[in-house]
């Protein structure tokens, strides 16, 4: 174990930085795995103008790649589907879809023209040694686009993960621009998919997006998908309305797609079912709208870092100033050099240097009297005359040196001067060269790159309030169940979102989620929907003293299955519940000698709404013993859900039974004698 323990452990972190580095996140210089890179490098070797078999490019990139080929035809096919790089003949697979590309012996591929005009420079770029040592491959392109911002780049490494959206790419050049000029800007993404998105909690880069896709109503009131969101496929979308449909979270017939070069998912209603309420459905309940969470982290300086997307976009767009810094002093040289030559050729054709060779009997001779000519004319040359030089004039045949145009040779001087002016000019001012060449990018390819995606402030949809109600919840008075799975007279239709508040006659009451059955007992006064805006008239009797307080209250806050008290069941009795809107009753004072006011009317609308703990407001210092609704209160629910549990004790019931009883024995009394005296021929006495 002593020995393991160590080799574990170093093995472990080489085969974690080897993911991280060379496999799951991309370069932040050029954006690009090793994967791709080494495709895009390979494609520029094999490079004729001409479209080249996928196979062959997989086959010559595994010149490169250390692993198989399916890796590098997926991520072919990846890249190729991003349209920036990689040109496509035939079925590359479909993005709206999900359907697989073809086989790599059907299709073909070849750089772009963009690829070709911001991706290579030979000059520039570093090379080291391939997996086996046998060829040369790039350490990263210098990339004159920030490629890591435009794709957009998802990977799992060991311990970490990147997911970088894709930006637009007129937005992202045009914000170089205004970086360089000082300028404030902000970028967002855009996606292929099209589909609207919402930024409201996008941290340039990081925090998460939510994206919706773009639904029309047709005009058989039926609706329409026409573009949908990034990340999700028609069949992945289509499986996820089926699954919301099953649950009867929406309400549908039939589903059809006819999604081609476009998307187009028909969605057939329910009769009856409003268009507006299935579209809000749609996004509350399936893939048509939902949050993605963003990360970028790229690998900078041979580690990986958490930065922003304006970090990356100045630190790419540094880079691009340093690159064409570089490429314009490497064409300078060049230029130079070609000067150099060419007031060389000129000086030894025109001066006829080349005769003073004509006496020479050895070649040192020969170079000798060739470098004593040229530099009589030193003051015209760049820099001083070497061996290679004079080896390049030797080299001159003599059928140019009589077809020798001078006035040629002179506007090529001049057309030369003016290219190294026209640098030294861009050097000078190379951050306005940057400008102006990211300006001839946009002029050339932004009119293929068009924003897809709409920026849009979503609307936040209540779950509650589109979800179907689809849920039957009844109470059983006899056995004091309920629940889904109970029957009675009265069913409350609910969402599978609503919770149920419960109301007992003893004052007491708690907010449960929908059972399918569950006991509560036979004292249940109140079951409803909980509504933070319903408000209660409440009116319960203190035992000892016989007042009666009136309190207004909402519920507005509870843990669910927590037991609460809307007053002391102890020393106190409920008289009146309701959840009347402008409830108007009469209170009847008990009855004395002396009393001249015997009753007082009240409206609910004149006490104040208050906490649930609220003691409530005293109606009055004297005993009520009846309580009367006036005309003119307005419930605003049902008569059946006006609770009033001012029922007689069991006691006073049988009491009136029995009187009951005895009166109508009475009564039967009273007939059968009169009846006996009708039939003995008697005169009846008025009962």
């Amino acid at each position: 174990m002593e020995y393991l323990k160590p080799l574990m452990a170093k093995n472990f972190i080489e085969y974690a930085s080897y993911v991280i580095k060379d496999r799951a996140i991309s370069q932040i210089e050029d954006g690009l795995k090793p994967v791709q890179r080494r495709i895009l490098h390979s494609l520029s070797e094999i490079d004729d103008g001409k479209f080249n078999k996928v196979a062959n490019v997989v086959g010559h990139t595994m010149k490169y790649h250390p692993h198989g080929d399916a890796s590098i035809f997926a991520a072919l096919v990846q890249v190729a589907n991003r349209e920036y790089f990689i040109e496509k003949q035939g079925n590359f697979g479909n993005i709206f879809t999900g359907d697989d590309a073809s086989a790599a012996r059907y299709i073909e591929c070849r750089l772009t023209p963009l690829a070709k005009e911001v991706l290579f420079s030979k000059e520039i770029t570093e090379f080291v040694d391939s997996y086996d040592g046998r060829n040369k491959e790039p350490v990263f392109f210098p990339c004159k686009i920030p490629y890591t911002l435009l794709a957009g780049i998802e990977g799992i490494a060991v311990g970490m993960s990147t997911k970088i959206l894709p930006h637009n790419f007129n937005e992202v050049l045009q914000a170089q621009i205004s970086y360089l000029k000082n300028e404030p800007y902000t970028i967002f993404p855009d996606f292929l998919q099209g589909g609207k998105i919402d930024v409201s909690e996008y941290e340039k880069g990081n925090g998460k997006v939510k994206v919706r896709a773009e639904i029309e109503q047709t005009a058989n009131k039926n609706v329409t998908i026409k573009e949908i969101p990034f990340g999700t496929t028609t069949e992945s979308l289509i499986a996820s309305i089926e699954n919301a449909a099953k649950k009867g979270k929406i309400k549908i017939n039939s589903i059809n797609d006819f999604t081609g070069e476009n998307v187009e998912i028909e969605i057939i209603l329910s009769k009856g079912y409003d268009t507006q309420d299935a579209i809000k459905a749609l996004y509350a309940f399936t893939d048509c709208e939902y949050s993605i969470s963003v990360n970028l982290i790229v690998i900078e300086n041979g580690k990986p870092v958490n930065l922003t997307v304006n970090e990356v976009l100045e630190k790419n767009t540094d880079q691009l100033v340093a690159n064409l810094k570089l490429e314009l002093e490497i064409e300078l040289v060049k230029q130079q050099e070609k000067l150099h030559f060419k007031t060389l050729e000129q000086i030894f054709i025109e001066n006829r240097i080349y005769k003073d060779i004509e006496e020479c009997k050895t070649y040192e001779l020969v170079k000798k009297a060739v470098l004593v000519g040229v530099n009589k004319f030193r003051e015209l040359l760049q820099r001083d005359v070497n061996d290679d030089d004079v080896e390049k004039l030797l080299q001159i045949q003599i059928k140019k040196i009589s077809r020798y145009d001078i006035e040629k040779n002179r506007r090529e001087i001049n057309e030369i001067n003016n290219t190294i002016k026209e640098i030294h000019k861009n050097l000078k001012n190379i951050v306005f060269y940057t400008i102006s060449f990211l300006e001839n990018l946009i002029k050339k390819y932004g009119e293929n790159y068009p924003r897809k995606t709409k920026i849009e402030d979503f609307e936040e949809i209540s779950l509650q309030k589109v979800a179907i109600k689809n849920v039957k919840v009844g109470y059983d008075k006899n056995e004091g169940f309920i629940g889904s799975n109970v029957k009675s007279e009265k069913l409350l239709e609910m969402t599978s979102y609503d919770k149920l508040l419960l109301i007992f006659k003893n004052g007491s009451y708690k907010v449960i989620n929908i059972p399918e059955k569950l006991f509560v007992g036979k004292q249940l006064l109140y079951f409803e929907i909980i509504n933070k805006k319903t408000i209660f008239n409440l009116i319960y009797r203190e035992k000892d003293t016989k007042f009666c307080y009136l309190k207004r209250f909402s519920i507005t806050q509870f843990i669910l299955e927590k037991e609460y008290q809307l007053f002391d069941e102890k020393t106190n009795k409920l008289e009146i519940l309701n959840t009347k809107e402008n409830y108007n009753f009469t209170a009847e004072f008990e009855f004395k000698k002396g009393l001249k006011i015997t009753s007082q009317d009240f409206c609910s609308d004149n006490f104040l709404v208050k906490g649930v703990s609220a003691k409530g407001v005293r109606l009055a210092n004297k005993n009520i013993v009846k309580f009367k609704t006036l005309f003119g209160s307005s419930p605003n629910q049902e008569e059946s859900d006006n609770f009033t549990p001012n029922e007689p004790e069991k006691t006073e019931v049988k009491d009136e039974i029995v009187s009951i009883t005895d009166k109508i024995t009475e009564v039967k009394e009273k007939l059968k004698v009169s009846l006996d005296k009708l039939m003995d021929g008697e005169q009846l006495e008025f009962l």
